[in-house]
């Protein structure tokens, strides 16, 4: 999953980023308005956390432009206004949560991980499973059968993605995408590289296999027969 920061305050935005990437997201960072909407305008994100006092362009002002050009990215506002009218003011202009500073970061996680399963429309709000393979997103719990797997946050965030995409072929240039926040390379294979590592410990002391090779095109979780 990518998410995308927009926050001035450099203490603040180490401080999410930090902690997102410790819980097994990609993220980007703009220091101010104008970066920001050029990013969320340009690049696929998954969620965006946009402070509203910003240089160059207010936060508010990016949320609407996102929205005008049909910028469907689910966002959470930060910002130290705590009135009434300052919530309803973000929310109308397009905003899809607000946290008020100072914040728990673990409060901030919980909202990302709730917006992203809302924009999902997953129709088990904690959980996805595919076949025998289940995955719960709050408690980062992963089992196959009876039995529990240990996940790397890497691979966790690798898994998620496959199984939100189960049934639909990922390119590797996805992957790289929302897993790792590169740009495509051909030279290298650590996409190659995580998925053989993800698939020693999800498929090998089984007899069906759900990670799936599609020569030339990607990778696709599925069950099969």
């Amino acid at each position: 999953m990518r998410i995308l920061v927009v926050e001035d305050d450099l203490k603040i935005a180490s401080f999410i980023m930090k902690g997102l990437k410790a819980a097994g997201y990609a993220v980007d960072h703009a220091a101010d308005g104008e970066t920001g909407l050029d990013m969320a305008l340009t690049e696929p994100y998954d969620t965006a956390i946009i402070d509203i006092m910003l240089p160059k362009r207010d936060g508010l002002s990016l949320i609407e432009k996102m929205r005008k050009e049909k910028v469907q990215t689910p966002v959470i506002i930060l910002s130290a206004r705590d009135s009434i009218d300052d919530r309803v003011k973000g929310l109308q202009t397009g905003g899809d949560d607000y946290l008020t500073k100072p914040f728990a970061f673990s409060e901030l996680l919980a909202r990302v991980q709730a917006l992203i399963r809302r924009a999902s429309g997953l129709s088990e709000p904690v959980r996805l499973t595919v076949g025998d393979l289940s995955v719960n997103l709050l408690t980062r719990e992963v089992s196959r059968g009876e039995g529990k797997i240990e996940l790397q946050p890497i691979e966790f965030s690798l898994l998620e993605y496959l199984m939100r995409s189960a049934g639909r072929v990922v390119s590797k240039t996805m992957i790289m995408e929302h897993v790792w926040n590169y740009n495509f390379d051909p030279q290298t294979n650590v996409v190659e590289a995580r998925i053989c590592r993800l698939r020693d410990k999800i498929d090998r002391n089984f007899e069906r296999k759900l990670i799936q090779t599609v020569r030339g095109v990607g990778y696709v979780l599925k069950e099969t027969d």
